[in-house]
């Protein structure tokens, strides 16, 4: 099987795996229309709609998301807004929230990396950046990320009744729940940052590397300073 192939099976089983993601979503929104709670079926509708947005912006900037990254933004949209909330999965299991937090801090040091990469390769931004600074800038990028999040949980709380920041280990003011969630947030960044660092520094190759591969590989005027010299 030649590389193209390979990589044209990939994504399709990553596309059928993105149409699974949002028929699990549609049953969902039948399951709570059947119990006639119409609020979440609202809320779960907007929810199916928030699955489109990454594939809008991103064909809006001219930006080619490989498969597998659309895949997790889906399935995380999923697993927080209506697992989490709608099906009240952060009262149900107690790890559910510390799971979330940890993946999304992963997601978004890998984000913060891409960003990088794109300062670093764009012509036009004269910057060479030291595999250091790259690796701190991806956790910083997170971490403020993260922290933005639980600004925004403050805010629907204090302003729309609702309860996002949840009482935690006998702490009823939800200040325990905004720790542990930066706590884990930063060290899902923290070993995102570390495992691109190394593979800046010495060229080892891991799962997050070959999805930044991909998505260089697929934007290349994204990344054309080298041909530009």
């Amino acid at each position: 099987m030649t590389k193209l192939s390979h990589n044209s099976n990939y994504d399709r089983v990553q596309r059928r795996l993105t149409i699974l993601l949002r028929l699990f979503l549609v049953v969902g929104i039948g399951m709570e229309a059947t119990e006639q709670l119409w609020g979440n079926v609202v809320i779960a509708s907007g929810i199916l709609l928030l699955t489109y947005l990454p594939a809008i912006l991103a064909r809006r900037a001219d930006v080619h998301v490989p498969p597998e990254f659309e895949v997790l933004t889906i399935a995380f949209i999923i697993a927080s807004l209506f697992l989490g909330e709608v099906r009240d999965y952060y009262n149900t299991f107690w790890w559910w929230d510390i799971a979330l937090h940890g993946t999304s801090g992963g997601l978004l040091g890998v984000l913060g990396v891409l960003l990088i990469y794109v300062l670093n390769e764009t012509p036009q931004i004269d910057l060479q950046m030291r595999p250091g600074f790259v690796a701190f800038f991806a956790f910083c990028f997170a971490l403020s990320v993260g922290a933005l999040w639980e600004i925004f949980e403050f805010t629907m709380d204090q302003y729309f009744g609702m309860n996002m920041q949840k009482p935690m280990w006998g702490d009823p003011s939800g200040l325990t729940d905004t720790m542990i969630d930066l706590i884990v947030d930063a060290i899902g960044a923290l070993i995102v940052s570390v495992v691109g660092y190394i593979y800046m520094v010495r060229g080892y190759e891991s799962v997050i590397d070959r999805g930044i591969q991909r998505f260089i590989a697929r934007n290349p005027r994204l990344f054309s300073r080298g041909q530009s010299e």
